[in-house]
């Protein structure tokens, strides 16, 4: 069936379907432990290095910059970094500006620093693709899709150009639509919200102070995340036929629509870099793994955006599953087998239900204009507020330093 697939030379220990920011990110954590690795990704290497400003943004908890540290990729991201220095989080209503019951998080009642990072995708992806670039244990594929994938003692994985790579175990780093999931014969849960989350970066006259806002407006989220110099990150939920009207709109027009949910509190604003729409659902794999696969990211959960926490979930996914491989590879275990890999979905099922129950349980409470509900949120951000020990709770857990933390989430090697 087979007969004219040739055969890579070399096989790696881990072949990574997917090349995004889960898949390399990976590659450097095990490469730091003397592990090999092949990334595959669809897309051509300059498509990903392109260094335009793209308008999409990623707010990295403390937990997932100390990972940034441990695998030694910080140093190259830290200049063009922006520290989320508080969160607000207020009922909104356009043309109203926040409501004065906002709750109210500052870094300085946590000891361990900001509370987290706002980074550019530009910035992210060209540090992750030169470290991948320097280290010869990682061989990355550009411009090769997989077609199928086999288990027997070890794993084959069969790509489009005729090869075929012989690996101990598969990670599908392949995003929502997993194809690694869906050959694994892995089913999903999920279902839509009805809503476009309206991404893009704003520029504005005074400056963010590197205070996050999140204002719930009837319709859904409005976060506003603060990047390097006077710039903002917008994250805009509308339902989805508000979404597509807006999205036809000219850049001034759109603007004329943003302006009264987003307010005058940092003067003038303009747009800066492109726009974009994401479709807002949640799909959650029924399993993460099977023999000699392991799902990671957005193949494993796909969340909604609402405290930024897909791509931070999906670093929580990756110090695990490198934790759980290299301790039992130490040990001189096959670490492709599903005994140990069982270890991984352990640890990181709980997490990832409750995380998705969260954000859904969150959206539902908040994307609405129920005056009663209206009051209860209200009144509910008015109590975290008022009691320290309950506000400390919710820093730490924004963090991302609350659970079983992986050693790579400390910050520590593996």
């Amino acid at each position: 069936m087979h007969a004219h697939i040739s055969l890579m030379s070399d096989p790696s220990d881990i072949t990574i379907v997917g090349g995004g920011l889960t898949g390399p990110t990976l590659a450097l954590a095990l490469a730091n432990a003397g592990l090999t690795t092949t990334i595959i990704d669809g897309l051509p290497r300059d498509t990903l290095a392109d260094a335009a400003f793209n308008g999409r943004s990623y707010a990295l908890a403390l937990a997932a910059q100390r990972l940034l540290q441990a695998i030694r990729i910080w140093d190259a991201v830290e200049d063009h970094a922006q520290p989320i220095l508080d969160i607000r989080v207020s009922d909104g209503h356009a043309g109203a500006g926040p409501s004065p019951l906002a709750l109210h998080f500052d870094h300085a009642e946590i000891e361990e620093g900001p509370m987290g990072y706002m980074v550019e995708d530009r910035y992210l992806r060209r540090a992750l693709l030169d470290a991948v670039d320097a280290i010869p244990d990682i061989q990355v594929m550009n411009g090769v899709s997989v077609v199928g994938q086999t288990v027997s003692q070890r794993a084959q994985v069969y790509l489009d150009d005729g090869s075929m790579l012989d690996t101990q175990l598969i990670v599908g780093a392949d995003g929502r639509q997993s194809g690694t999931a869906q050959r694994a014969s892995i089913r999903r849960n999920g279902w839509e919200y009805g809503q476009t989350a309206l991404v893009c970066a704003i520029e504005h006259d005074l400056p963010h102070n590197g205070t996050a806002h999140q204002f719930f407006m009837p319709e859904g989220p409005l976060a506003i995340l603060p990047l390097s110099g006077n710039r903002c990150s917008i994250v805009w939920t509308e339902t989805d036929e508000n979404a597509v009207a807006i999205n036809a709109l000219n850049d001034a027009s759109y603007l004329e629509v943003l302006h009264p949910r987003f307010g005058d509190f940092l003067g003038e604003i303009a747009l800066a870099g492109r726009r974009f729409t994401y479709p807002l659902g949640i799909t959650i794999a029924e399993r993460l793994v099977e023999d000699r696969i392991a799902l990671v990211g957005d193949a494993a959960h796909g969340v909604h955006p609402i405290a930024g926490q897909g791509l931070n979930a999906g670093y929580r996914d990756i110090a695990a599953l490198a934790e759980v491989i290299v301790d039992a590879h130490r040990r001189g275990e096959d670490f492709g087998s599903l005994l140990v890999l069982e270890r991984y979905q352990q640890w990181r099922r709980f997490d990832v239900q409750t995380l998705a129950l969260a954000t859904d349980t969150f959206n539902h409470l908040f994307s609405n204009d129920n005056p009663i509900l209206r009051m209860g949120r209200d009144i509910g951000l008015g109590i975290v507020n008022a009691i320290p020990g309950l506000r400390r709770g919710f820093i730490r857990e924004a963090a991302g330093l609350t659970g079983d933390l992986p050693r790579l989430m400390q910050g520590r090697p593996l």
